[in-house]
């Protein structure tokens, strides 16, 4: 594997490693701002650079590479494989209620054989990430990796953007297939490694609250009442800045006749004619929710533990590069503020010289459980996809 990483400034990308004539990658990643993305030439200029390769990206609420965190800005790595292949597949989502059907479509999309993982690039106001994974997954094996995250556009809320070797878009959901192509004799050798690692650092206060109504990812009540008024009673003051404010104070729902760990839940939208809210993933009838807010130094050890989950299966030693996609919450970065780069030193001090750091801030983040290997929707996570050949 050999990557070159790029920035975009003032209209122009600059290659921060150019890597030569020679070099043919198979696939461009890009991340950036919903402005630098709405920019024509943002796509087409890394067309032009890259021609022959496919080109996926979203817009975020922060970019990453390397040490750094960016704002208002584009970053890019261009991948070339030695023994992967890349397969791209798309669809567009107008609706929540579409998730599902738009994962399964995806899925079935990308042959089977050979294939590792699967990275997610989606719409971050129109999908519901839990209806979407258990799509995804319906068509594949256990052994197959998901991961990825949906597209942000700041703390905005408003419309997200999703590039599938095409010009970026709303309402699009992008999947990329990566495979072992390598061969001896009849049978595949194993050459590309993926690694995965998914953390918080979140604490939770308050009481339990049973979800008593919700339809999907929309929740209408918790013991009985209406859920809004609930969530704006806590939120105090802050409830004026919502719903960019309920990134602070997400919650954590479980079920509790179970042995789940419990996931985290952001907001995406509130609905004041019907006192509910609209949440990135399913918020079952019947689970325990609670309120949970940040620790400063509990999300940085988030990020830390992350990076060394990612590692867990993945040989550092040798010359071999690999590229490390980190996504991180927009949530963990409003409250890290002009810290939030603390998170991504923490990994960068994990990952060896010859791992390259590329990833954005999300709506939502997709992994597996580090605890089942479910692979779910998590919010305020930092989730890490490590790539190594």
């Amino acid at each position: 594997m050999v990557i070159e990483t790029l920035e975009y400034d003032g209209g122009v990308w600059s290659k921060q490693n150019d890597r030569g004539e020679d070099f043919a990658p198979q696939l461009v990643l890009f991340f950036a701002s919903k402005q630098a993305m709405s920019s024509v030439d943002c796509y087409n200029s890394l067309r032009s650079i890259y021609p022959h390769a496919i080109i996926a990206g979203c817009s975020t609420s922060g970019e990453i590479l390397g040490e750094e965190v960016f704002d208002d800005s584009a970053v890019a790595s261009a991948i070339e494989f030695t023994h992967t292949s890349v397969k791209l597949v798309s669809t567009t989502i107008a609706e929540y209620s579409e998730s599902y059907e738009k994962g399964d479509f995806l899925s079935s999309s990308l042959e089977q054989d050979g294939l590792v993982n699967v990275l997610i690039l989606s719409d971050g106001q129109h999908v519901n990430g839990t209806k979407l994974i258990e799509g995804v997954r319906k068509n594949f094996s256990d052994e197959v990796i998901v991961t990825g995250g949906l597209a942000g556009d700041g703390p905005n809320f408003n419309e997200t953007l999703v590039a599938a070797n095409d010009a970026p878009a709303e309402g699009v959901i992008a999947a990329i297939g990566f495979y072992n192509n390598r061969k001896s004799s009849n049978y595949i050798i194993n050459s590309l490694k993926v690694g995965y690692g998914s953390a918080g650092g979140w604490d939770s206060f308050g009481p339990d609250r049973r979800i008593t109504r919700s339809e999907g990812n929309v929740l209408y009540e918790l013991d009985g009442k209406p859920a809004l008024d609930l969530y704006k009673h806590y939120l105090g003051e802050e409830a004026n800045n919502l719903p960019s404010s309920a990134l602070l104070f997400p919650l954590m729902i479980r079920d509790e006749h179970s042995d789940d760990p419990g996931k985290v839940r952001t907001i995406l939208s509130i609905d004041e004619e019907n006192k509910s809210m609209i949440f990135a993933g399913d918020m079952p009838e019947g689970h325990l929710a609670k309120l949970m807010m940040a620790n400063f130094d509990r999300l940085i050890d988030g990020a830390d533990d992350a990076a060394q989950f990612a590692l867990k299966d993945i040989a550092q030693e040798g010359d071999n590069e690999k590229l490390a996609i980190l996504i991180s919450c927009v949530g963990r970065k409003l409250v890290l503020g002009s810290k939030t780069e603390e998170e991504v030193e923490a990994t960068r001090t994990i990952f060896d010289s010859k791992t390259t750091q590329i990833g954005f801030y999300s709506y939502g983040e997709i992994s597996p459980q580090v605890e089942t290997g479910s692979c779910e929707l998590h919010n305020q996570t930092m989730t890490i996809t490590l790539i190594a050949e």
